[in-house]
């Protein structure tokens, strides 16, 4: 079997283009603050294609199931272990900020600092309607309101609702379902050919936040940095790790399976930037494509875990830099607010940030200007909590699909036996056709040395 060239390996692209925009953002400075509307053009090109990918998923899901309890079975179990993990990323975030004090010895006086420069970041997050408020933003104005707003559970609801129509008109519906698969296969070729262009995107992102902020500024909030990184790989590998190993598979196998999202969302500093293309190989894992459409689009609004310990790890990080002391009852009162404004936080970067000052507009205790203390920080930690946020969310899926019995094993064990044989890098090699079954078919022989199993595609060369 021929190999690619590493030059043409799309995560090797992605890692070389984030270390020349280091060294751009580093040294030439104003150069790189111009190359922003490259990572912002290549986020803008995903999220014009996730609303579609999100509906023809869904609906061809809810539409092969049949069984409306099962829906509603699967939506359960999904908001039941977000709610438990999430809980665990607010408690280990507190947890984190206790033990390792990063704002100790800070000794800042709120009545110095500018309060002008998050004055925008609050007036955002003063404009939400608490909990009926996120409710009422789920339901979209029209129909098509929901593909134009940007936001996905709007989205997600219209799926849902048009799936379970198709389900119950039953043999009728056959045409309809045939044509939103043949659309998905649309956009799912749209999408492997914007992601084609992520190192540019990586490119542009990275030398924008170096050459804006610079490494230096870094240097006086290296403990915060730190502290917030090492609790959310110690999240990712005790907590997410035990999981993984319950539900019988192997979290650092799956994390090398995802790396090519994982880069991208690294270079991006968005999780959604790598939504659809994660959707697409969880299906190639061998989770159930219905459970897939449900369990991650809700869990970018609801299991958002790296967003969960930067809330209550920030918060108490101001409090500790301000010399603001906080009560049992408080840190609990805390844990219930962040609880829910972390709800609907999207994967863009400066999401994590408004929500933050909204738990602290809830929380009056920490003065709201305290958050000018992490603001030029606050870039460098968004990569750590869409990195987070993305894994907790495929971790997600493949749990809910092996609690529903909807688990392909074979397939799991085949495709993180070998995780170098991805979609992109099949569909590169074999020059075959991109479709699901012939896919599986390829995984399927390069994994496990079947050559047969490739019968209904190209021959291996």
């Amino acid at each position: 079997m021929k190999r690619k060239p590493l030059y043409k390996v799309l995560y090797v692209q992605v890692i070389v283009a984030i270390v020349i925009g280091v060294i751009v953002g580093h040294f030439l400075p104003a150069d790189a603050v111009a190359m922003k509307p490259l990572g912002d053009a290549f986020i803008k090109l995903v999220r014009m294609i996730i609303s579609p990918v999100i509906f023809c998923t869904v609906v061809t899901g809810i539409a092969s199931m049949h069984d409306m309890r099962k829906v509603g079975r699967v939506g359960g179990k999904a908001l039941l272990y977000f709610e438990v993990v999430s809980t665990l990323a607010l408690a280990i975030g507190l947890l984190a900020a206790h033990v390792l004090k990063p704002g100790v010895g800070f000794n800042v006086d709120p009545a110095t600092l500018d309060a002008g420069a998050i004055s925008s970041y609050a007036a955002q997050a003063a404009h939400g309607e608490g909990l009926s408020g996120f409710f009422m933003h789920i339901i979209p104005e029209t129909f098509v309101g929901a593909f134009t707003q940007g936001d996905i559970l709007p989205v997600l609801l219209i799926a849902m609702l048009f799936g379970t129509a198709l389900a119950v008109m039953g043999e009728p519906a056959k045409p309809v379902i045939g044509l939103i698969e043949l659309l998905s296969k649309t956009f799912f070729r749209i999408v492997r050919m914007i992601t084609s262009l992520a190192p540019i995107g990586a490119f542009g992102a990275i030398a924008f936040t170096i050459g804006k902020y610079g490494i230096v500024s870094l240097l006086p909030m290296m403990k915060l940095i730190g502290t917030f990184y090492l609790t959310a790989f110690l999240f990712v590998s005790c907590g997410l790790g035990l999981i993984a190993r319950a539900c019988g598979f192997s979290l650092w196998r799956f994390v090398v399976y995802i790396k090519d999202e994982l880069l991208i969302v690294l270079g991006t500093s968005t999780s959604e930037a790598a939504l659809p293309q994660l959707m697409e190989k969880l299906e190639r894992l061998g989770c159930a494509r219905g459970i897939v459409g449900l369990v991650v689009p809700t869990g970018y609004s609801f299991n958002l875990d790296g967003t969960n310990i930067y809330m209550t790890l920030a918060v108490l990080f101001l409090a500790q830099a301000t010399n603001t002391h906080l009560t049992i009852a408080q840190e609990i009162t805390l844990l219930a607010v962040t609880m829910l404004t972390s709800k609907g936080s999207t994967g863009v970067t400066g999401a994590g940030f408004i929500t933050l000052a909204a738990s602290l507009s809830v929380v009056p205790t920490v003065p709201v200007t305290a958050m000018v203390l992490i603001l030029g920080i606050d870039r460098f930690m968004s990569e750590c909590r869409a990195l987070t946020n993305t894994m907790g969310n495929g971790v997600a899926s493949i749990v809910i699909a092996a609690w529903e019995k909807e688990l392909d094993r074979e397939k799991l064990k085949a495709a993180l036996a070998r995780p170098v044989a991805t979609s992109g890098t099949i569909a590169a090699e074999e020059g075959g056709r991109a479709d699901s079954a012939c896919y599986d078919a390829l995984l399927v022989a390069k994994n496990i040395g079947d050559p047969d199993a490739s019968r209904e595609c190209r021959p291996f060369r």
